[in-house]
């Protein structure tokens, strides 16, 4: 097990963030309630951008989360990246840090206007670029999934926990595969088509995504940005990437190469595939990356 900075005990460091998992849960749960109750969703959005929308409940819990940190941890030498702060400046943090808490207060905002449920918190603490502790909050289903660097496990605020139960030794055309809501295209539903999944489920937030897997929902989850297009960002995968490796899973890009973290942007392109399987992800991969070869879908 890596050693946290100045000698933290890390089941201490999980139970503070524990804590502000929970009251993220409740601004989170009190907005959606006010977006489900009212007719006027302007007075909790706070910009005009349909793609890239931003409410208070964003605002509030990036705020709780680094306030929360900060505070109880004045004197560690480490950084926080925030999507939030980011949209501010781009001077956001010192990424010569080897500690860097990755925080995404609000994935799925789309879904969380939308009242669909499907939205998450993510906040990982990076070393050296990699995900090492993870967070994955999902306040419709009262979970919070968290991994200690080695192992995954998800809590219920009462304190009742289980384990992950993920699917294993399956073949593609057998898998389940769970896919964005807001954010696919026609290039990704060809190769959906082509691949023939035994079903496919649809689903805004990459951590409810995840998660899925996690629990034995689904089987895989394929994320294609195209050439200049908008991609996913660090604060999208960092969370999830950790609580489904410490189950058992994996997330590559389709060469099955470990994401890099800490790129131009932040941003987290081309093709990546996450699976409950870390034993065959290798193989899924390459047959992924046939079947877009022999089909021209997709210009690797």
């Amino acid at each position: 097990m890596i050693k946290l900075p100045s000698g933290i005990d890390i089941n201490n460091l999980i139970d503070d963030i524990r804590i502000l998992s929970w009251q993220a849960a409740d601004i989170l749960l009190y907005y959606s309630k006010l977006l489900e109750d009212s007719d006027d969703k302007r007075n909790i959005l706070r910009n005009d951008n349909e793609e890239d929308p931003v409410t208070l409940a964003d605002l509030e819990v990036n705020e709780i989360i680094i306030k929360g940190i900060n505070e109880k941890y004045k004197n560690i030498n480490w950084d926080i990246l925030s999507e939030e702060n980011v949209k501010i400046s781009s001077k956001v943090y010192d990424s010569n840090s080897d500690w860097i808490w990755v925080l995404d207060p609000l994935d799925g905002t789309k879904d969380f206007i939308q009242g669909t449920g499907n939205y998450a918190m993510h906040l990982a603490l990076n070393f050296k670029q990699k995900p090492y502790i993870g967070f994955v909050l999902i306040p419709d289903k009262d979970q919070l999934w968290i991994t200690d660097g080695e192992k995954t496990w998800c809590e219920k605020r009462d304190g009742t926990y289980f384990e992950p139960s993920l699917l294993t030794n399956k073949n593609l055309q057998e898998m389940n595969l769970v896919t964005s809501k807001n954010h696919g295209n026609e290039t990704l539903k060809k190769l959906i088509q082509k691949i023939n999944f035994r079903k496919v489920e649809i689903m805004g937030s990459i951590g409810c995504k995840i998660a899925s897997i996690v629990r034995g929902e689904s089987d895989i989850y394929i994320c294609l940005s195209l050439p200049g297009k908008s991609s996913p960002k660090d604060w999208d995968f960092a969370a999830p990437e950790s609580i489904l490796y410490g189950a058992g899973g994996a997330i590559t890009n389709l060469d099955n190469q470990e994401l890099t973290y800490g790129q131009t942007g932040f941003k987290q392109e081309g093709i990546i595939v996450a699976t409950s399987d870390r034993n065959t992800h290798g193989s899924i991969c390459l047959e992924i990356k046939k079947i877009i070869e022999n089909n021209g879908i997709y210009p690797l």
